[in-house]
């Protein structure tokens, strides 16, 4: 939640967050379609992209379609998360997606580019265990270092511990001084995990008290920002380019501004609404920057800058992640029901 927009409105929209889930719907939208199939399907929670509520709200009732939305996700007991621009930033999210939708490589963050924070998390393990704790912490999402994962070290020493009374020790007795075989194991865990890597280790430990510390890194991690650029396997005209990308997002209907037989390798992209990182896409050497909604003063800055552009509509450059996340929650263990994100676009395109 922390790559969250300030303006943003994402996590749990409605429900209870302590009610254990085993059957989610995932949608891109969580308009009164997809609420109603969630009802109906009889899902823990509905999973989208977008908000349902944005701004701030003063009333809930059946007058608006976000209230019967509400009412209809709280009366059936079903809860409501949405993960929006920390979707956008996230390693693997849409930005992510959309790149590899496109066979991009060499991709990195278009815009607003900030460093992951990442924690140094030391743990004291008894001999026999540090492997066990070991890999549960890195199965949380912890030792990931560039590409290589796992990544920790261990120290033996000896550690001390006098029991008080009303305890259980794992080793040692009450009210006796210990000398313990201990493992120091420290590893790097970015602030997205923190919570849960700490959750798995302190369940994997046999101590009834865990003794770790966690210590605020200055060295950050990886590179963080919204929309992502890359570079194409090879060099092909905009004619070309539109062809591939129209096939590769299924795309109808495609609004474009640029010279047909202009030659593109570096694409910019943004899912969703993203004309205000136009510039962004020209400073990063783009040939062509690809989003929706672009509006006709957008086409007009485009070719001040001699930017190719192409709209491929908000829907079409956004809808692979609802499948993304579809497999990661089946990964989870869930069981997933996909909502058809096409009957959600709304905008029908007319040829003569």
């Amino acid at each position: 939640m922390h790559y969250a927009e300030e303006w943003d409105n994402v996590g749990l929209h409605a429900g209870d967050r302590n009610k254990e889930i085993s059957r989610i719907m995932v949608a891109l939208s969580p308009g009164e379609d997809a609420v109603n199939a969630a009802v109906e399907a009889g899902v823990d929670m509905l999973l989208t992209h977008h908000p349902l509520i944005f701004r701030s709200m003063k009333q809930i009732n059946s007058d608006t379609a976000t209230g019967r939305s509400l009412l209809k996700l709280i009366r059936n007991d079903v809860n409501l998360y949405c993960a929006h621009t920390n979707l956008d930033i996230a390693k693997d999210g849409v930005n992510d997606v959309l790149a590899q939708a496109l066979e991009l490589e060499q991709v990195k963050p278009l815009a607003d580019i900030t460093h992951d924070i990442c924690y140094k998390v030391v743990v004291y393990v008894p001999a026999g265990y540090e492997e066990i704790v070991r890999q549960a912490m890195c199965k949380a999402g912890a030792g990931c270092i560039g590409n290589y994962s796992g990544c920790t070290f261990q120290a033996k020493g000896t550690g001390t511990f006098l029991p008080g009374e009303n305890t259980n020790p794992f080793i040692g007795e009450a009210g006796r001084m210990e000398y313990a075989e201990e493992y120091r194991l420290e590893t790097v865990v970015p602030q997205a995990v923190l919570s849960a890597v700490i959750r798995a280790m302190e369940e994997a430990h046999p101590y009834e008290e865990v003794a770790y510390d966690v210590f605020r890194l200055e060295n950050g991690g990886e590179d963080r920002g919204i929309g992502r650029v890359g570079q194409l396997k090879e060099a092909v005209s905009l004619a070309e380019f539109l062809d591939f990308t129209a096939s590769k997002l299924s795309c109808d209907h495609m609004t474009y501004h640029g010279d047909l037989s202009r030659q593109i390798k570096t694409v910019a992209l943004c899912g969703g609404s993203g004309s205000s990182y136009m510039g962004a896409a020209k400073k990063a050497g783009a040939d062509v920057y690809v989003t929706g909604d672009m509006r006709y003063h957008d086409a007009q800055a485009a070719d001040e800058m001699d930017l190719c552009v192409v709209d491929a509509g908000h829907l079409r450059t956004e809808r692979m992640i609802v499948d993304a996340l579809a497999a990661f929650a089946r990964k989870q263990g869930l069981e997933v029901i996909v909502f058809d994100e096409l009957k959600q676009d709304y905008l029908k395109h007319w040829h003569k």
